[in-house]
């Protein structure tokens, strides 16, 4: 793995038995940040929707196991569509299934189990989460597609990655949809499609020669400004599904942090500098908490 990567092998990693490694790099275990972006949107609507501070945590419990496993089974699947492409692409050619560390075949027994996990967290929810769960695997079986047919594909993961704002919402209220919680799922989209849009540059050269599209090969040097108007609209769609539920008064005025997180990224954004690129990537996990810390607040 010579080269530009985000593979990591220290920390916990190191100790895990040589075997399963390729099995926690498949899933991308070693980089808990995805993990944290797909929880978030389904924390968000938790913490709007919830019936009491039990029932709440109980549900947050379910949809942080459940991010793990799906997050992983998500990977699984990219990776099996991915895995010639990522073979070109420096950043991605140490992937196992790219390397032949790990094998089609094993993948997909691995994707089997992952899958099994998942749909044993899914009975534990009530039915209208369970269908809008159900939904959400053609979302994550047609992503990996989406980079071939469209310029947009940060749009689709968008649309995967926050169906946990209106799954939360189901979770909680055991109803499919509200237009506060709408707005929450725009948001979300809004977020993803921004900070996946400067995910996806540092692998922008590399996508360009193989044919690979993308909104940073889209947008370019006009990406800040796209980003601009993302993020303004995620703070403002979160605002107003914050006002459909009634919230008060420090829930708003906390929401400048997120705000200030997300102006931050725009500013500092050097499309020519994976590293940097990544550090801001990864600095969405903290936007994502301070939402749910100012929706939380705002609830008292």
């Amino acid at each position: 793995m010579s080269g530009f990567t985000d593979i990591r092998l220290s920390g916990w990693v190191a100790h895990v038995p040589p075997r399963f490694v390729p099995y926690v790099l498949l899933a991308r275990l070693d980089r808990p940040v995805g993990v944290w972006l797909l929880f978030l949107p389904g924390l968000w609507a938790i913490c709007l929707a919830a019936h009491g501070f039990w029932a709440g945590l109980w549900l947050a419990a379910l949809f942080a196991v459940g991010s793990v496993v799906m997050r992983g089974a998500g990977c699984v699947v990219n990776d099996l569509w991915d895995r010639k492409m990522d073979a070109q692409v420096e950043r991605t050619r140490g992937r196992p299934l790219a390397s032949g560390a790990v094998t089609p075949m094993q993948a997909l027994v691995f994707l089997a189990l992952l899958c099994l996990v998942g749909l044993g967290i899914l009975l534990l929810l009530n039915r209208a989460a369970q269908i809008l769960g159900v939904c959400s695997l053609l979302l994550v079986a047609l992503y990996p597609a989406a980079k071939r047919v469209t310029w947009w594909p940060q749009v689709v993961l968008g649309f995967t990655f926050g169906w946990g704002a209106p799954m939360g919402y189901a979770a909680a209220t055991g109803h499919f949809c509200s237009w506060p919680s709408l707005c929450l799922y725009g948001a979300a989209v809004l977020w993803i499609l921004g900070y996946d849009t400067i995910y996806a540059h540092q692998d922008r050269e590399d996508d360009t020669m193989i044919g690979v599209k993308s909104t940073a090969r889209l947008f370019g040097e006009r990406t800040r400004e796209m980003l601009a108007v993302c993020y303004t609209g995620t703070v403002l769609l979160v605002l107003l599904a914050m006002a459909g539920f009634g919230l008060h008064v420090w829930g708003y005025a906390l929401m400048l942090i997120p705000a200030a997180l997300l102006a931050w990224q725009v500013a500092r954004l050097d499309i020519n500098d994976p590293a940097r690129c990544l550090a801001l990537f990864k600095l969405n996990r903290e936007v994502g908490l301070a939402v749910a810390v100012a929706i939380l607040a705002g609830q008292f």
